[in-house]
């Protein structure tokens, strides 16, 4: 009798062993949404937003009842935005290229659960597509930002359909999907990308009304300030310092001041 009582023990420690094993993500052991009641931590237990540089966690993002967005071009083509119609205290954070492979970018996005949209050039992405993999894994978006980076106004049609009808194509190989969202490298398109933009099943083209460089946000129009609905694009690292991960605490930390928080772009347009 003794023996099996003690063999049941066993058998039970290796059961509830191997189910954490199994289960130290919260999402995947609570689900969802019992997961976003989960306060992340980084390393030593401190809470994630300390350890990424923040002085106190991000504001959840109000979800939207529906998207708010009407199509401004007309002629059954794409709409252009640089800015979301919200009421909602929410910005965006956007990121194009994909030149970035810093797997502790992947740690941020995930701890601080922040919701990112990723503009990827294939050309850029190279043999990296596994870092987006994990990004993707975390919760961040990917989109569509041509095959090559070429600059779109001028090119004929073809041409045009070509870089993002073949990008559109990378990505559903890549990953299954096709991207609803298209931004065309340095913001330039003419009405041919519109048409090539539709025609490849994009939904909306993404500009941005401020931009994060190495040191300082870049307003491209309006107030010089953060502003609710704001597309902010946050360009490819073309210094050593700071770092990708730098640059975006400093533009968190901007975000807080303000009394903002980060929304995801996909729920808006």
């Amino acid at each position: 009798m003794r023996l099996r009582v003690l063999t049941a023990g066993v058998l039970a420690s290796a059961v509830l062993l191997t189910g954490c094993a199994q289960s130290v993500d919260p999402i995947e052991r609570l689900g969802k949404k019992a997961a976003q009641r989960v306060r992340p931590h980084g390393p030593a237990g401190r809470p994630a937003y300390r350890h990424w540089g923040l002085t106190a966690p991000l504001a959840p993002a109000p979800s939207p009842a529906a998207r708010p967005l009407a199509g401004t071009t007309g002629r059954g083509l794409p709409p252009v935005v640089d800015h979301v119609a919200t009421r909602d205290k929410v910005v965006f954070l956007t990121y194009d290229d994909g030149a970035e492979r810093d797997p502790l970018f992947v740690d941020m996005v995930r701890e601080l659960r922040l919701p990112v949209s990723m503009f990827l050039t294939d050309s850029v992405v190279g043999p990296a597509y596994g870092h987006f993999a994990r990004l993707r894994s975390v919760g961040a978006n990917l989109q569509n930002h041509t095959l090559d980076h070429p600059s779109l106004r001028g090119l004929p049609y073809a041409g045009q359909r070509a870089e993002i009808c073949g990008q559109q194509d990378k990505l559903r190989a890549r990953f299954g999907l096709r991207p609803r969202l298209f931004r065309p490298p340095y913001g330039t398109y003419d009405d041919a990308t519109l048409r090539a933009a539709a025609d490849c099943g994009i939904s909306t083209v993404v500009l941005w009304r401020v931009s994060m460089g190495t040191d300082d946000l870049t307003y491209a129009g309006g107030a010089h300030r953060l502003l609710p609905g704001d597309i902010v694009a946050v360009g490819p690292d073309e210094t050593p310092t700071p770092t990708l991960r730098q640059r975006t605490t400093r533009l968190l930390r901007e975000i807080q001041e303000q009394g903002l928080t980060v929304g995801r772009l996909e729920d808006y347009v």
